[in-house]
């Protein structure tokens, strides 16, 4: 018997009651992924107790996690251990990366001013020691939404004082660094993702810049040694070995502590296809690359996402300064 994914039935269910596509801009779009799924990319669908708990306690806040709008893979282990990703600015982005199962589109207004304060709530509800806060794009916005990171930041200290915190920010390409105020209330890891090598970036994360992502983790580097700097690539997308160790000796050269390695996996048949399913030997193959490189830590697996096992590679961070 088949098994069908609570996650997916439910954004299935979701999307036919808004009666709109989650990506207009694709929807004329046909990439279907040719290549057979391997054997260790197979994951059983949530059922614990835990994992309910966890989605009641994001759905009593009415907050949007990453898990959810993503379609992670991992979100049944996550869950069962009170992990989440959550997703601030709404759920609407106004980027269409090629990768990207979140929805996008224009926003239909200015962030939930109620939104700190209940990822905060929640926060403490579920007890966590590490808190990991991502957001969608918001082009739209003067400060890119980082007000709302900073308010955020502050409401968790406040609530959860013992709780490290970890960012996942977008670029805010064209906001006036506003990516250093959200460096100045400290938040434990700074994290923004190139996701993919340069050549490539056009098509799969249009409106950004390879160059500008980098030096905003440089500089944020810079404006703070103390704070962690992390950022993760997806492999699968079209890329060449030799592109993916120059990206690794890019982060390097700006000084990156933490750097997540995972396969890409197609969210639909409207996104861009998979091109190759790598090994896990493959995978140890990158891993033992950058730390031969001299990073603190390293995270390299086909499963591996930004925020997957977030608290206990934490924990191995601090242990290894």
């Amino acid at each position: 018997m088949r098994v069908f994914c609570p996650l997916l039935i439910n954004l299935f269910i979701f999307n036919m009651l808004e009666n709109k596509p989650r990506h207009p801009e694709k929807i004329k779009k046909y990439n279907p992924t040719t290549l057979k799924k391997p054997s260790w990319l197979k994951v059983k669908a949530p059922t614990s107790k835990t994992y309910f708990e966890t989605l009641n306690t994001v759905n009593t806040h009415n907050l949007v996690t990453v898990c959810q709008e993503a379609a992670c893979p991992n979100i049944g282990e996550c869950w069962d251990k009170k992990h989440a990703t959550f997703m601030i600015l709404g759920d609407t982005c106004t980027r269409a990366c090629a990768f990207c199962n979140v929805k996008t589109g224009k926003p239909s207004g200015p962030p939930d001013p109620m939104e700190p304060i209940n990822v905060a709530k929640s926060v403490f509800k579920l007890g966590l020691k590490h808190v990991v806060v991502t957001s969608v794009d918001r082009d739209d916005l003067i400060d890119g939404g980082a007000n709302q990171f900073i308010l955020t930041i502050k409401y968790i200290k406040e609530l959860s004082p013992n709780t490290t915190i970890e960012i996942l920010t977008p670029d805010f390409l064209r906001k006036n660094k506003n990516y250093i105020d959200i460096a100045k209330v400290k938040p434990d890891v700074f994290n923004h993702n190139l996701e993919t090598v340069p050549r490539i970036y056009k098509n799969i994360r249009p409106g950004s810049n390879y160059l500008e992502s980098l030096n905003l983790l440089k500089e944020v580097k810079f404006f703070d040694k103390n704070i962690f700097t992390k950022s993760g690539i997806m492999v699968g997308l079209g890329e060449e070995y030799n592109e993916i160790t120059q990206v690794l000796r890019d982060m390097k050269s700006v000084n990156i502590d933490f750097v997540t390695i995972g396969q890409y996996l197609q969210p639909s048949i409207h996104h861009e296809k998979v091109h190759k399913f790598y090994s896990p030997t493959e995978f140890n193959q990158l891993y033992q690359f950058c730390k031969n490189l001299g990073f603190k830590m390293v995270s390299s697996s086909p499963m591996t996402r930004s925020s997957y096992h977030a608290d206990e590679d934490f924990q191995k961070l601090k242990a290894a300064i």
